[in-house]
């Protein structure tokens, strides 16, 4: 027998107990006739004494140990480790395997970049942060399982192998050794067999899902990540938001013993780009976009269209640091968005400073103070241009100013539906209408009548769960008459032909009695990166990808052997 107790589960309640540990060296201290072990497994780290005359092996850092003993108070307790009362005094130490010297810290605070840490990631997942997110993230799983079991939902796995389809981002595509020239594509998500598990009559399904894209990379993304999955049948999306919230509470209630409040506040779509310049907006804090078109339209400001939005925020008590070279960088970030510049007006000393203010008269100045609530060493932000990138300018700023002036309190959790997106928008790079979530989604009753004629103005049942300004999963209700199914196609623009070609197995499914359903999708991967309290989604991923797509212990994706690309009929062409 290896132990007879795991290390961080010692306490006071146990002097006097013989125990036999395990676990890696983290720390060794060498005194002379008394050596200090800091042992750690995956329960925590215990003080081990050993006293001079003691058999014991050389010991060194991360070397596998066990070790033989009795359990005493210490004297004199250390309040960092949470079994600082006690510690082990050794009868017996034994090596079980030495180690090389690491290549990195392994503690909760290590100097190693991610390079190195993603490189080892074997050495960076024994630190005790790396083990909490994965804990974390396991006990998110145990209660979805809880709660939707109990719930009378039913687990079933869909294909990893299936068709190509069109559902936004580029897919991984796996050739067919079998039939040449053919390709199975890694799913985006189950989206189309779980609407068909509904037709199937199944009413309750969840799955905790691998998906894939094959898109840019984030902080927050990965090409492979995990989803849970959920679908039903025979539910209101009020009925449905409600049952996600009990599983939310649960899951906070669980993982990290937050209560959080329910029912949950609903904002519609329209209304978080308005305020927040955002379909995912932080609510922690306040400062909120607003209008200044109805003070400034009537302005001859060189560069402003009259056609164009003229929006706003006000950050307080930062005009004393809005340097020149401040404003530059708030007139590149402008440029990502692809907007020229901003405006900025400090207010001093009772008066409005900037360039904008030799265009203004003294009424307009003083009706944009009232209105901007200005006070001394506030600014004013301007953007002018298409509404929905001066929304999402100023929505960004809002958010970089948040951090930067510490406005988002420590260890709060703020959840919200955004509800009622468009139905469709327009691709600005060829000019034509696309799904705004996914051609399955099931407009809105009421426009339904004019879904033909104005279909941008068109809303659907579609929700978005937003955590502390990430969007943490999302769903819609589907279609579930074939004429409407149809009628969506054919705004989409899609022939008869793409329609078959694409979903052709899925259409027929529909004509043979389908429930009204609907489901959500939460992503565990960025669950577990906010309830670890972590902002990287790498963090919570055992063996993730780096910026660059590439794993970085395996080096995939690799190259492989040509008879290997011979049997599946493939050639490489040089780029």
């Amino acid at each position: 027998m290896y132990r007879n107790v795991y290390n961080g589960s010692l306490s006071i309640k146990d002097v006097n107990k013989e125990v036999e540990l395990v676990g890696w060296v983290s720390k060794r201290r060498n005194l002379g006739q008394i050596l200090f072990i800091d042992l750690r497994d995956r329960s925590g780290i215990v003080q081990v004494l050993v006293n001079e005359g003691i058999k014991c092996c050389e010991i060194r850092n991360e070397y596998v140990i066990q070790v033989k003993g009795v359990v005493k108070q210490r004297k004199e307790a250390n309040n960092k480790l949470k079994t600082g009362e006690i510690e082990v005094i050794a009868s017996e130490v034994n090596l079980i395997n030495s180690a090389f010297n690491p290549p990195l810290i392994i503690d909760d605070k290590t100097d190693a970049l991610e390079d190195t840490r993603l490189k080892y990631r074997y050495l960076d997942l024994r630190r005790p942060i790396m083990q909490h997110y994965l804990d974390i993230r396991h006990q998110i799983k145990m209660s979805v399982h809880e709660y939707l079991n109990k719930h009378h939902f039913i687990e079933i796995e869909t294909p990893m192998l299936c068709a190509s389809s069109p559902e936004g981002a580029k897919e991984y595509l796996v050739p067919s050794r079998i039939h040449h020239g053919n390709f199975y594509a890694l799913p985006q998500s189950p989206q189309m067999f779980k609407q068909m598990l509904m037709i199937g009559g199944l009413e309750r399904y969840y799955q905790i899902a691998r998906c894939f894209r094959d898109e840019d990379l984030r902080a927050d993304r990965q090409p492979d990540f995990t989803q849970i999955d959920i679908e039903t049948s025979f539910l209101s999306q009020d009925e449905l938001l409600e049952l996600m919230e009990g599983l939310l509470y649960k899951i906070f209630k669980d993982t990290i013993n937050v209560e959080i409040k329910l029912p949950l506040r609903q904002i519609k779509y329209e209304t978080a780009i308005k305020d927040y310049g955002s379909d995912k907006p932080d609510t922690r804090f306040d400062m909120k976009l607003f209008d200044v078109n109805d003070l400034l339209n009537d302005v001859n400001i060189p560069f402003y269209n009259k056609e164009m939005s003229i929006r706003a925020i006000k950050v307080e008590n930062i005009a004393h640091e809005t340097t020149r070279k401040i404003i530059d960088a708030l007139n590149l970030e402008a440029k990502k968005f692809s907007l020229d510049f901003v405006n900025v007006l400090k207010y001093e000393q009772n008066q409005l400073h900037g360039s904008l203010i030799k265009y203004l008269d003294e009424n307009t100045i003083k009706q944009l103070i009232n209105k901007s609530s200005l006070k001394e060493n506030d600014i004013l932000i301007i953007s002018h241009g298409p509404y929905n990138r001066v929304c999402s300018l100023l929505g960004n700023l809002r958010n970089q100013y948040a951090k930067k002036l510490g406005l988002i309190k420590p260890n709060t959790y703020d959840l919200l539906w955004v509800v009622d997106f468009p139905m469709f928008e327009l691709n600005v790079e060829d000019n034509k209408i696309v799904a705004t979530h996914h051609p399955f989604t099931r407009p809105k009753d009421e426009c339904l009548k004019t879904l033909k004629s104005d279909p941008l103005s068109a809303l659907s049942y579609a929700y978005d769960i937003v955590i502390n300004g990430y969007e943490a999963g999302g769903g819609t209700l589907r279609i579930y008459d074939q004429n409407i199914q149809k009628e969506i196609f054919e705004i989409l623009g899609l022939s008869d032909e793409e329609i078959k070609n694409k979903f052709g197995y899925f259409i027929e499914a529909l004509k043979y009695g389908t429930p009204p359903h609907g489901g959500i999708a939460f992503g565990l991967d960025r669950l577990a990166m906010i309830l670890g309290g972590t902002d990287n989604i790498r963090d919570v991923i055992a063996f993730p990808k780096n910026l660059s797509a590439v794993d970085p212990v395996s080096m995939a994706p690799n190259k492989v052997d040509q008879s290997q690309l011979d049997e599946l009929g493939i050639i490489i062409k040089d780029n």
